[in-house]
C-alpha cells in the first residue's frame, strides 16, 4: 500500500531540489522560478527566467546538460524542459533580488542599487515595495540597512496572495551580503480606498446648497410697500386741508 502522505513528501521535496540547484547555477539569468508536470510522454519541466538565453545556451548544449542532470541526479523521467521569459521582471521578488545580487558582486554601491530598484518596482504599478542590504555595507562590522516605498503589508490575509518574498546572497571580498526583496503586487485589496468626485457619485451640488430668494422680487415688495406709504401721507395731508 502506498503511503500517500510520504508519496506527496517527497514529490515536494524533489521539487525544492531542482529549483535550488537551477537557482545556484542560474542566478545571474534572472531566474524566478520551475514547475514540475507529470505527463504520460516523462516529466515536463518550466523553468521561468528574466533571459532566457542564458539557459538555452549555444544550440541548446545547456538544455540537454540539464535534461542528464535531472534525469541522473533528481530522479526525473524523460524530462523534457520548457523556457519561458518572466511576464514582468520588475514585479518578481525574485528576479530583483537576483539581480540587486548580480549588481553588488560587480562593484556598484548598495544604496544606489537599492532607490534604483525601487524606482523601477514604482513605477511597474506595485502598491508597495521594501528592500533590506545585510552585511558588512559600510565598515566591519554587520548591519543592515532598509529601503521602502507605499505600502508594505507585513500580516494579515492579502500577505497570502499579493505579497512577494525572495533572498538572495552575494559574495564580496568583505563577506557575503544578503538582499532580501519584499513586493506588493498591484492588484486590489479589502482596504484600499477610492475618492470619486460628484460627478461619479450622481451627485448634484445645487440639491445639497441653501436656496436663496430673488433678490428683484424683494426689491419689487420694497417698492411697492415705499409707494403705499407714500399715497397713505398724500392722503393724510390732503385730508387736512
Amino acid at each position: 500500500m502506498v503511503n500517500v502522505k510520504r508519496y506527496f513528501i517527497e514529490k515536494s521535496m524533489s521539487l525544492v531540489k531542482v529549483d535550488e540547484y537551477l537557482a545556484r547555477q542560474f542566478y545571474r539569468a534572472g531566474y524566478s522560478g520551475v514547475d514540475v508536470y507529470r505527463t504520460p510522454l516523462g516529466t515536463r519541466v518550466v523553468i521561468k527566467v528574466e533571459r532566457p538565453a542564458l539557459i538555452i545556451g549555444r544550440r541548446g548544449q545547456t538544455i540537454k546538460n540539464l535534461s542528464t542532470v535531472f534525469e541522473n541526479y533528481f530522479g526525473l523521467e524523460n524530462p523534457q524542459i520548457t523556457v519561458m521569459p518572466v511576464d514582468n521582471p520588475d514585479l518578481d521578488a525574485r528576479v530583483v533580488a537576483f539581480r540587486l545580487a548580480v549588481s553588488l558582486e560587480r562593484g556598484f554601491h548598495f544604496r544606489k542599487l537599492a532607490f534604483a530598484a525601487l524606482r523601477r518596482i514604482m513605477s511597474a504599478g506595485a502598491i508597495g515595495a521594501e528592500i533590506i542590504i545585510s552585511g558588512k555595507i559600510t565598515s566591519e562590522r554587520a548591519r543592515y540597512e532598509k529601503f521602502r516605498a507605499g505600502k508594505v503589508y507585513k500580516t494579515g490575509e492579502q500577505v497570502t496572495y499579493i505579497v512577494d518574498k525572495a533572498v538572495a546572497h552575494a559574495l564580496l571580498k568583505p563577506g557575503i551580503y544578503g538582499v532580501k526583496v519584499i513586493i506588493v503586487k498591484p492588484q486590489k485589496t479589502k482596504d484600499a480606498l477610492s475618492i470619486r468626485t460628484l460627478e461619479e457619485a450622481g451627485i448634484k451640488l445645487e440639491d445639497y446648497l441653501p436656496k436663496k430668494e430673488e433678490p428683484v422680487a424683494e426689491n419689487a415688495d420694497k417698492n411697492e410697500t415705499s409707494e403705499q406709504q407714500q399715497e397713505g401721507e398724500v392722503k393724510q395731508v390732503e385730508s387736512q386741508f
